[in-house]
């Protein structure tokens, strides 16, 4: 991963946008849409986008210790603008490392096709049950199994269902309980984890921790949820810990 994803709060803070024409207009509408002031060279900013790719000006921003965008030259980027598919307050951002602007729309036009428009409404619902979600769930680690089953494929609340949002009433109410603790064990036909079957990804995904041989690669344990727990191991424990416990082996 070259590049570290994150979403920058620019409600009322300036952003230097230099140069003309149709990218230029096209940045300026992006940043005001996030809420930024958009102000020129001589401003003091953070952060600045250089639409027409500039390398003088570029060069110039650099030295005031500004994080520069320069349109079509990644080489020149200290950040990228990725593409976004906007469910506010869902924003999924799609990148290539400036690769491919291409690639990032075709995707994000994929991606758009399949999310309902109401999934910010799946959002805004969850943020107000929050103190009852953890009323019904005092224990964290089973709030968290409770509502990955919910927003599961087919759960009460699947993100890809129109009625999520107005599902959630009943899901806190009592239409759903927590899976127990369970052991899953999954044998790896490759070392690439673009080979991994939709059950892998999906228990990767799901675990609590991931018990794994120290033969499995970190391309696989990399797609496991960032705060599961990865133990290395020879085997799978008689008592592996309540959730969802995961064992990786390669298949000889």
């Amino acid at each position: 991963m070259q590049s570290l994803p994150v979403f920058l709060r620019l409600t009322g803070r300036p952003v230097i946008l230099t140069g003309e024409g149709e990218a230029a207009d096209a940045k300026r509408r992006l940043l005001e849409r996030a809420g930024a002031r958009v102000v020129g060279e001589a401003d003091d900013a953070t952060l600045a986008i250089v639409s027409d790719g500039d390398e003088a000006t570029v060069a110039r921003l650099r030295k005031r210790g500004i994080w520069v965008n320069a349109t079509d030259k990644p080489d020149l980027c200290d950040f990228t603008l990725p593409a976004i598919v906007d469910r506010e307050p869902v924003l999924i951002a799609i990148g290539t490392g400036g690769a491919s602007a291409g690639l990032a729309k075709a995707l994000r036009q994929r991606i758009e096709a399949l999310l309902p428009t109401r999934l910010g409404a799946l959002a805004m619902a969850l943020h107000d049950a929050r103190g009852a979600i953890r009323a019904r769930w005092p224990d964290a680690a089973a709030r968290r199994r409770a509502i990955d089953a919910g927003l599961a494929a087919g759960g009460m609340i699947d993100p890809l269902s129109d009625k999520a949002a107005d599902t959630v009433p009943e899901w806190v109410g009592g239409g759903a309980d927590v899976r127990g603790d369970r052991r899953e064990s999954i044998k790896l036909l490759s070392a690439d984890p673009d080979d991994l079957t939709l059950r892998a990804a999906r228990l990767l995904g799901e675990a609590d921790r991931v018990y794994h041989a120290p033969d499995v690669p970190a391309a696989i344990l990399d797609r496991a949820r960032a705060d599961a727990v990865r133990i290395a191991a020879s085997t799978m424990p008689d008592e592996p810990g309540g959730g969802l416990s995961l064992w990786l082996e390669m298949m000889p």
